[in-house]
């Protein structure tokens, strides 16, 4: 390296060093503003409603959307039928075929993507503000005009199947569809969102625009948008891309689940670790209790490095290297799940130690400074976890219009959490903790796994 070589590299450095300094100095000051977002309600003259967060700090535009309803509206026998629907958007839409569509996308420097959950379908598009015209006249076609031509249909139809393949000699993949099977029986939740070989085989375009009209309507949406656009030109957006959908859905009915609990399920497969999963009851999210239960979840599990699970499993014993508790709330089921995976030698003891921590926090429940520390989590990770940039900012809003929060949520959030009392969180674990779970076992027999 010659010596003007060397200077430069060091300047280089330096100037690399200075500017991670500066970033890591401002980053909090950005969360922190981001915590205090102004959100405002915005309604299209067709009617259509979104969240805005107007920010002009870069000239960028994120959009979220969801329609509810996902893999639980898939019929009978044609299950995959809306995750494969999701891949299609950009394959084709309006005039435009899948290889114009796709220059169309690139030429207008725009991000879009879709995606299926059990309860609903998303998508989004992040834009840059100033090419805005051209990127939502795409996201407009795609939404309201997608193509579904049969080339793209085939080749996206085969990339699924192949994935579904080489999962089907993963065991944690097929004891994953066997747990679910279990725990939910025929509701649809037992079904896998990507489906089978034989179900999507079955298939067709009318099936996927028929999917489309179904659930791609007005009356099911949640918008939000966050970025360099005012409320005036968002309420023309709403209806350029939303408007011309039908009013209506048409959802198929979807009873409540509740977990099958009280079982055990032991798929033997000679691993070297054994995969423990846990199933208890849950609350769903509109409850008056919801947050003394996630409150006493943290405590118990959802604590990365905090939680009583980690201390006891990990920490005093080294029996794993992560063990975590979730909430788990879903449209029709809520459950409280714990996951750990440990040596098969040692998987009746971890077993063992998770069940000893899960019966104390029934019966005694937290203490006071567990609580506190608890609070003080989730009140300051709320903006690092969901608010840390335009996109994450505009899925939170989506998820507080789903959740049916209310739009001044985020400020009251913090008194919220604070109301919460030592005895709500008592109550919680024990009407939560205080039953047989269900417990699926992946491993070696827990009899053989003890020897030696």
């Amino acid at each position: 390296m010659t010596t003007l070589t060397a200077m430069r590299f060091r300047v280089l450095v330096s100037a690399m060093t200075l500017t991670l300094a500066l970033m890591f100095l401002v980053l909090p000051a950005v969360v922190a503003a981001r915590a205090e977002v102004r959100i405002q309600e915005v309604k299209s003259d067709k009617g259509i409603t979104a969240w805005l967060v107007e920010d002009y700090s870069v000239p960028i535009i994120a959009i979220k959307f969801r329609f509810d309803g996902g893999s639980t509206q898939d019929p009978l026998g044609k299950e995959g039928l809306g995750n494969l629907m999701t891949g299609l958007f950009d394959e084709g839409a309006g005039d435009l075929d899948s290889e114009a569509f796709q220059t169309k996308l690139d030429e207008a420097g725009a991000e879009m993507g879709f995606s299926e959950s059990k309860d609903a379908v998303g998508g989004g598009m992040r834009m840059l503000a100033d090419r805005q015209d051209e990127a939502f006249d795409l996201l407009e076609l795609a939404v309201e005009k997608p193509r579904f031509d049969q080339a793209p249909i085939d080749r996206m139809r085969s990339q699924i199947i192949s994935g579904i393949v080489a999962n089907a000699r993963d065991p944690e993949t097929q004891a994953s569809r066997k747990w679910a099977e279990a725990i939910y029986s025929s509701h649809p939740y037992a079904r896998p969102d990507t489906g089978t070989e034989a179900s999507l085989a079955t298939v067709t375009a009318e099936d996927l625009r028929a999917f489309h009209k179904a659930n791609f309507t007005r009356e099911n949406l949640h918008v939000a948008v966050v970025g360099a656009i005012d409320a005036e030109t968002l309420k023309k957006r709403l209806d350029e891309v939303f408007g011309d959908l039908p009013e209506k859905a048409q959802l198929r009915p979807v009873e409540r689940a509740e977990p099958k609990l009280g079982q055990t399920m032991h798929i033997e497969y000679p691993l070297p670790q054994t995969s423990l999963q846990l199933v208890y009851p849950g609350v769903s999210r509109e409850a008056p209790d919801f947050l003394a239960a996630a409150l006493m979840d943290h405590i118990l599990g959802g604590g990365t490095f905090s939680s009583r699970l980690f201390d006891e499993v990990r920490e005093k014993r080294g029996l794993a290297y992560s063990v975590s508790s979730a909430l788990i709330d879903q449209a029709h089921s809520a459950s409280l799940v714990i996951g750990t995976a440990t040596r098969s030698d040692r998987s009746a003891e971890t077993l063992g130690v998770i069940r000893d921590v899960v019966r104390k926090m029934a019966e005694e429940g937290p203490t006071e400074a567990e609580l506190d520390a608890a609070k003080k989590y989730m009140i300051g990770a709320y903006a690092i976890n969901n608010l840390d940039s335009s996109g994450a900012i505009a899925g939170t809003l989506v998820d507080l219009q789903t959740d049916k929060l209310g739009i001044d949520y985020i400020q009251r959030r913090v008194d919220l959490i604070n109301a919460v009392k030592l005895d709500d969180v008592k109550a919680a674990a024990r009407k939560l903790l205080s039953v047989e779970p269900a417990i699926m076992i992946l491993g070696p027999k827990l009899a053989e796994a003890t020897k030696g």
